[in-house]
């Protein structure tokens, strides 16, 4: 307690230091004198000084003084500079003039697909939706195949549900936002990231290591933010069809409306379908389930840029249904029967949110807002002969109010937030309902010297119904030593409830027998999950043949004071208990993005995991978990002389080393696995063609060489038997699958 206190003092510290005067002003256009409007991104900076500050949306500046400053130069490309005399802190509000003569010029850039930055604080890696076309990504869990960061695997041979990993931990142990409000969580654990169509997601924020304390004490390893369409920037119209030849058939649809000046709206309407069976392997069980999904979101957006109004509102019902099993399963007939082995998923979901901000006219570094979510997730499930229910309804709300601290250098962020969890949870009829709430407060605290510094530090305090109450403090600090060298490092806790069915529900289609070591915990009998994350990044830019390129070396470290072991060591058995000892995962990636000519892009990552824990049985490696992944991306555009790209190219290759398997052997001989997997590799590539501004088409093909893995259904002749299993995936099952697509949109 007496660290965390002193960590605690830290984290304040900075509120005393760095006060410094400042000028405040605003900068607007002569030749439109009659409305007022402020200029955007006009610069503004001390003569003969490298102090220097832009003006915002409105027009409006802040910048640091000094009585030995007397000349603010002021600039705009196309508007006369002008030099004004400054004697007091009084605000400014300065006209610009055109130049009498100016040349046309013409700015050409192009936005990076992904882009890493110099300037932020945290390390965050930004997906944009470029990057997101480069494969067909047709929901959020499969927006992930062109990024070395995350890994994407097969949670079972049954489901055909990918699960996300970073940093060596799945993705109960990250903090999945959409738009800044958590997500993925609970009860939508599992299935949640295949919840979100891909067409509905504008970018996607990447953060590794210990998050912001302002979303929550959750994240453990990382955050995934997933930023929607906006209304007012998105298509009007927009359709995406897709089918595979795996039997997978996809329609999205977006529909956007300017109801006023101040209003939009759009209707975002995904559903798809596979009702063909496949069974390539001849194991008798489906490759792929039988699917059906119809999901509808209605979308508002509010924007008043005079008097400094945003909000967004959502409503969304989706409504999921999956079949798997063996071949010849009727559901009707063979339900709850001991003779032909098949399970249901059923997911009815209900999700609504509000985000209401202001920000202050004639303050634009304050600001405050609101964000407020409730969702209710119901699913009804068997897996042969086990059953499990669970309803889920989540209270999500959160206040925060922004502003600084002397000058722009010095902000800060603080707020309440509030939420409320019911789970009516049935496993195999036994009850395992509850109530979760939290109410907690934070503060966070960023200074940015605007030139080689910065560090972001915060704490929260949070009281939980079941958890008691704690601290949490996070930390990161960004350092430039030299120019394009940004050398980053973070500290921060976090805490979690496992919800141990809802995370590892593809354990129910096995044989194994669920068994729950209580420790007097009041989630389960189980104690909540506690971990530090420690991490230090490296990124440097350089030119190589007058082309731009940059490398990252990240390594972060994740510790757990106490970590529910979900143990399946034993093949018949899945048991759940308190970490007794040591639990740890080191991660080290290195990765270089280098762009060979306008059209031409390359990326290369290399990652080592090092993940230990401490089981009933001894030290451990995590299971189906290589040490050792190989990444590579190529991508090529050409172009029209209209600057219309006309085809594109991707080709994403993986190396994927040998991972440890769960104990197998006290099974019969017949139905055991090697100690480890074969290392292979995995090819994916894709072409797309621009036809024109508003339609193109893409081709592509998944797992190109057609690798499948071996029996990955242990007992698949004896499903009801002591030795069925099919969570002991380690590689795919379906093998080369081929797709093709189409894209229109009027703007």
């Amino acid at each position: 307690m007496k660290r965390i206190i002193a960590f605690t003092l830290f984290l304040f510290l900075p509120l005393f230091i760095f006060s410094q005067e400042t000028l405040t002003g605003m900068i607007m256009d002569k030749n439109n004198p009659k409305d007022n409007l402020g200029v955007y991104g006009a610069n503004v900076f001390w003569l003969n000084t490298s102090v220097g500050a832009t003006t915002d949306e409105k027009g409006w500046f802040k910048i640091p003084y000094n009585k030995n400053y007397k000349k603010l130069i002021v600039s705009y490309v196309g508007y006369k500079t002008d030099t004004l005399t400054i004697s007091d802190l009084e605000p400014i509000h300065h006209f610009i003039t055109l130049e009498n003569e100016l040349e046309e010029v013409t700015l050409k850039s192009k936005k990076k697909a992904t882009q890493r930055s110099f300037i932020q604080t945290k390390n965050v890696f930004t997906v944009n939706s470029a990057e997101l076309l480069k494969a067909a990504c047709c929901n959020l869990a499969e927006s992930f195949e062109t990024n070395p960061s995350i890994d994407v695997n097969f949670s079972d041979a049954l489901t055909g549900t990918r699960q996300i990993q970073m940093l060596g931990l799945k993705s109960p142990y990250l903090l999945i936002t959409q738009e800044n409000i958590p997500s993925i969580r609970g009860a939508g654990q599992v299935f949640g990231l295949t919840f979100t169509p891909g067409t509905w997601v504008e970018s996607i924020q990447i953060t590794k290591g210990a998050g912001s304390v302002i979303n929550g004490y959750e994240s453990i390893s990382g955050q995934i933010n997933a930023e929607l369409v906006k209304p007012l920037t998105d298509n009007r119209i927009f359709l995406n069809s897709y089918g595979s030849l795996g039997g997978r058939y996809e329609l999205n649809s977006h529909l956007n409306h300017k109801i006023s000046d101040k209003w939009q709206t759009g209707i975002y309407i995904h559903g798809n379908y596979r009702n063909k069976k496949f069974d390539r392997n001849k194991d008798g069980f489906l490759d792929n389930p039988l699917i059906s999904q119809v999901n509808v979101m209605n979308r508002w957006q509010y924007l008043d840029a005079e008097k400094g109004w945003v909000s967004f509102i959502n409503v969304r019902f989706m409504d999921d249904s999956k079949q798997t099993g063996q071949n010849n399963f009727d559901p009707l007939i063979d339900k709850g029967r001991p003779e032909v082995w098949g399970g249901e998923i059923d997911t009815k979901r209900f999700d609504s949110s509000l985000k209401l901000g202001y920000v202050f006219p004639q303050l634009p570094f304050q600001s405050f807002g609101f964000q407020f979510s409730y969702s209710n997730h119901d699913q009804d499930s068997y897996f042969g002969l086990k059953t499990y229910d669970i309803n889920h309804q989540s209270v999500y709300s959160n206040l925060l109010f922004n502003s600084i601290i002397g000058d722009t250098r010095s902000k800060f962020t603080t707020g309440l937030n509030f939420t409320y969890d019911i789970y009516d949870e049935f496993v195999n009829s036994i009850n395992f309902s509850r109530k979760e709430n939290s109410f907690g407060g934070f503060f966070e605290y960023a200074y940015d010297n605007s030139d080689n510094f910065s560090f972001t530090s915060g704490v929260r305090v949070d009281t939980h119904n079941l958890l008691g109450t704690y601290i949490t403090p996070r930390l990161h600090i960004r350092y430039v030593p030299w120019e394009k060298g940004v050398l980053r490092a973070s500290i921060g806790q976090g805490r979690k409830s496992a919800n141990v069915f809802a995370e590892n529900q593809q354990l129910f289609a096995s044989s194994r027998q669920i068994d729950i070591q209580s420790s007097g915990g009041k989630i389960y009998g189980l104690d909540p999950e506690v971990a530090w994350n420690y991490g230090l990044s490296y990124l440097q830019g350089f030119n190589l043949f007058n082309r731009k390129g940059d490398i990252t070396f990240d390594y972060y470290r994740t510790h757990f004071q106490n970590q529910v072991v979900v143990d399946w060591e034993n093949p018949q058995r899945i048991s759940f208990y308190n970490l007794d000892g040591e639990s740890y995962a080191n991660s080290f990636q290195t990765e270089i993005n280098y762009f060979i000519n306008d059209n031409l892009n390359l990326r290369l990552a290399y990652k080592y995991y090092d993940i230990q824990t401490d089981y009933a049985s001894g030290k451990l490696s995590k299971p189906l978990t290589p040490n050792h992944r190989l990444f590579a991306n190529i991508s090529y555009e050409t172009k029209k002389l209209d600057d219309i790209k006309q085809w594109k190219f991707d080709l994403t290759y993986n190396f994927i080393g040998e991972q440890r398997l769960p104990d197998t052997s006290t099974n019969p001989m017949q139905y055991q696995f090697e100690e480890y997997s074969n290392s292979y590799s995995l090819l994916n590539t894709q072409i797309t063609k621009v036809f024109s501004e508003k339609f193109e088409m893409y081709f592509g093909v998944e797992n190109l060489t057609d690798l499948k893995q071996k029996n990955p259904i242990l007992a698949s002749d004896d499903p009801f038997g002591d030795s069925f299993d099919s969570t002991i995936i380690y590689a795919p099952i379906f093998g080369r699958m081929l797709y093709s697509g189409l894209r229109f949109k009027i703007n």
